[in-house]
């Protein structure tokens, strides 16, 4: 299982994802935007989207887990 964690601190802008889908290294699985900057949240390796620990508007801090893959 692979963690997918923010990589600052923001809100999340766009869940691109869904419980169940496969997705691939380098896919965008969540925006976050900071100081009105968009900032893709990408998968870090191949997968399966097991759990979402995010919701949209949700304010993150660098190194939250927003995405759980196996």
């Amino acid at each position: 299982m692979a963690d997918v964690a923010a990589h600052i601190t923001g809100t999340v802008w766009k869940i691109e994802v869904k419980v169940g889908q496969k997705v691939s290294s380098g896919e965008t699985l969540v925006i976050l935007e900071s100081m009105k900057m968009e900032m893709p949240v990408e998968a870090t390796e191949d997968g399966t989207v097991k759990e979402i620990r995010c919701k949209e508007a949700q304010s993150v801090n660098e190194g939250d887990v927003l995405v759980v893959l196996e």
